[in-house]
Order: C-alpha cells, then structure tokens, then sequence
C-alpha cells in the first residue's frame, strides 16, 4: 500500500480536477444505493460516465427500506413520508414510477389516555421560539434544553405544567429530530428549508420510488466498502473480503453514524474542515414498531394518535395507515434516549409494551396485536442511526463542510447529512446526490 505521505504527494502533483470533471466516458464509483447514491449515478451515467454502484446490502434504497413479510401489506421500516409534495423531487420520482400516495394531515390527530380520549394538548412553538430568540443572542450556541430553562418563564412553570411542556417537546421535537432536547442546537435545531402542499405516505411502499430511480444503473450488491484510497491512476476501494475495485473519481454517500464509525478508512484522510464536520453533527435514533392485528383497530379515523400517558414519552405517536384505507395495522415511534432504551429489548418485549400504551389509551378490552416488525436502527452497522441532526455548535454551515468535493476534485461525498437545505430528508439525500454529480462534472 502507498504510505499516506507518499500520498499526499501525489495528490499535489496529480491534476485531480482536470480528470475527475471530465465525466464522460470516465469511470465513476459510487458507494451506497440509497436514493443520495441512486441519484449521484443517474446523473453521471446521463452526462456520459461509467458508474457502477457499490451497496453493502443485499438490497437498494438503504434508510428507505419496505419489508413485504405480510401478504398484502407491506410496511416501511425506513422513510414512510414525502415531506412538501410541491416542487419535491420525490413526488416527480413517485408519479413517474406510477406509486400511488397517501397525504396526511397533522391536524388529522386525536389524543388518547388514561383509557379515554383527552383534549389535544398545547403545543409548545411560542415557548421554544422565545428560547430561540432569546439563546441568539449569547455569544455561543447552547442546548434547545439550555435555552428554555434560562426564560423566567420555565422558572415560574409549576411542575406539572413542566412536565406537560417536556412531553410536548418529545413528542413534536425530540421525535422531528430524533434526539434529546439536551443536544440539540438551540440556535440551528430547525434549519431547513420546507417544500410546500403537505406530506404523503407510500401505501404501496416507498421501495417503489427506489426501484424506480435504480433502472438501468450498475448496482453490485452486498459488496461493502472497508477502504478508500488515492493512488496515481484514481481511486482504489478496498472490501470486506479483501478484493478490490478502481475508478476515476467517487461519490461517497455513507451515512453519517458509518463516517463517524471509522469502519471505512481513507488515504489520505479528508479535508480537516469536513472530518470536523463529520465528529461534530448528531446522529439521531427513531425507530418503529408496526404492529398487525385480525382486523383494522378500533381507533378513530385519524391519521395520527398522541398517547397522553402515563407514561407519555413512551410510545408517544401512532400513525393509522386505516385513515386512508381499511387495514389490520398501526405504527408507533420512539426516538432519541427512548429509542436506544427499547432498541435493546427483544421482540416479544418490545411488542408486549406497545400493547400496554394502547390498553392504556383506549381501555383494556382493546384487541391484541398478533405481529409486530421492529426496527433497531442504532444497531445497524450500515446507519448506526436513523438520521442526522444540528447538535449543538452546529448548523448549515457544517453540512456544506461535510458535502461537496475532497482530494482535489476526485472524491465527492452526499447523502441527507450533507443536504445543509433539507437535511435528514429522502429528498434532501436525492437533491445532494445530484448536487455531488454536478460538482463531479462542470
């Protein structure tokens, strides 16, 4: 192997810039076939490239992942939500795949606990907008959480209006961000830009989306990536059963939490601004659990169910696919600390305390699930997460860092950790994949 000081010389030397942009008929590898990946190599196979796709999985789509096990009902482990159809790349992604969609509504909600249903508790955006205005102006960033103990207001709180505001706050924010109010950025927590005309969900699955943008492009699956290095005629990858691959230049669009593993290498190492960026981003826990029953449940006819408790930051959303058409299904959510807490149960356990919350909410005669599928995405050794977040210190700034071009021209990175305008989005990963193939090519 080239020493990393031989290395760097190279990269002085070699013109990187020159033969990287010239994307046609140069050979291009891309890691990962999520839909940053799918898109990055669309793009270069249409302005002339030779891409092959390298996917550690023995599937593509990665954080957007449809389990077909029920007959007849397939659910999303992954993504499930277009969020803004206007103007959204995805919505085009969708019609042209012909995928039917589902929209949703989040006044579309009802709220349940104690065994009956309660008023739809307060939201708390005045009290965190406040907490904004007021954190912007200290001289450095500090925690969401920070930020709203400094008001008079949280002082005068009693505590049971505290614990109603911390529980609003998991619900709407922890479980938005996938993470604790403690760690994220009181300044840059929200940073994004929104897309208009509400959200939809896959009722055939979001798979179709992926296997759509995937036509036609070379994809080698189950081949995983373990080094990246720079040598004189381009880019060696090396894999997990120690065989290798070349190319021209890459596109990189490995999560966030297997960047911040150190599970791949790169010689040389990267930009010190975009390793920087890499430490310090979050990477955030939300995970799933679809419970199937004989019949459709008796809920209301809302998209959404809040669990009022107790407790109320345990399975504290529910999603009902029976909104949109009759089906034996329900979805539940935890996120942040909670998520990694019940990620360690088994099945058995996890289900048995999804059937509790709903006995609690609606009473104890309500039906037992008879399956449940569970995600556990924090173990996963190809996310180690769902997806990233603004921990405190960081913002929209960090992401360009992370995104773009490294080792002179040849390497380029993507994926929703890099979308500094629509981060931890499918369509903020799509948008990058195409924005590191434009970078690639012009």
């Amino acid at each position: 192997m080239i020493g990393r000081r031989s290395v760097m010389g190279l990269l002085a030397m070699l013109p990187f810039g020159k033969m990287a942009k010239a994307a046609g008929g140069g050979r291009i590898a891309v890691i990962g076939a999520g839909m940053a990946g799918l898109a990055a190599a669309r793009a270069l196979r249409d302005a002339g490239a030779d891409v092959t796709i390298y996917e550690a999985r023995d599937r593509i789509g990665g954080r957007v992942w449809t389990k077909r096990s029920w007959p007849g009902l397939p659910v999303d482990l992954g993504a499930s939500w277009i969020h803004g159809l206007k103007q959204n790349p995805i919505t085009a992604l969708a019609a042209e795949a012909g995928a039917p969609l589902h929209p949703t509504d989040y006044e579309s909600a009802a709220a349940f606990g104690a065994g009956r249903e309660r008023p739809y508790p307060a939201e708390p955006w005045d009290m965190l907008e406040a907490a904004q205005k007021r954190a912007g102006k200290a001289d450095a960033d500090m925690s969401l959480r920070a930020a709203v103990e400094a008001l008079p207001r949280w002082t005068k709180m009693s505590l049971p209006d505290r614990n109603a505001f911390r529980a609003a706050v998991h619900r709407m924010v922890e479980h938005e961000y996938g993470a604790d109010w403690g760690d994220l950025s009181a300044w840059f927590f929200d940073e994004a830009e929104a897309f208009g005309g509400g959200d939809a969900l896959f009722p055939h699955g979001y798979d179709q989306v992926a296997s759509h943008a995937a036509q036609g492009l070379d994809i080698r699956l189950g081949t995983k990536v373990r080094a990246v290095t720079a040598t004189r005629d381009g880019i060696r990858l090396t894999f997990a059963d120690g065989s290798e691959a070349t190319a021209d230049a890459l596109v990189c669009t490995l999560p966030l939490g297997v960047l911040q593993s150190g599970d791949v290498t790169f010689d040389p190492p990267l930009a010190p601004e975009r390793q920087a960026a890499i430490d310090s981003l979050g990477m955030g826990l939300l995970n799933k659990c679809w419970l199937r029953f004989d019949a459709p449940p008796p809920v209301p006819a809302a998209d959404w169910i809040l669990n009022l408790g107790p407790p109320a930051d345990l399975w504290p959303e529910w999603v009902n696919p029976s909104a949109a058409k009759p089906a034996p299904l329900l979805l539940a959510f935890n996120a942040g600390p909670r998520a990694d807490e019940v990620e360690a149960w088994d099945d058995s356990t996890t289900l048995a305390s999804a059937q509790d919350a709903l006995r609690g909410m609606f009473g104890s005669a309500f039906p037992a699930p008879i399956a449940a599928q569970v995600t556990r995405w924090r173990a996963d050794p190809l996310a180690y997460g769902s997806y990233s977040y603004h921990s405190v210190g960081t913002g929209a700034d960090t992401r360009r860092a992370l995104a773009g071009l490294d080792w002179d021209g040849r390497l380029a990175f993507a994926g929703e950790a890099a979308s500094p305008d629509h981060p931890s989005t499918v369509h903020g990963a799509w948008l990058s994949g195409l924005a590191a193939a434009q970078a690639l090519t012009e």
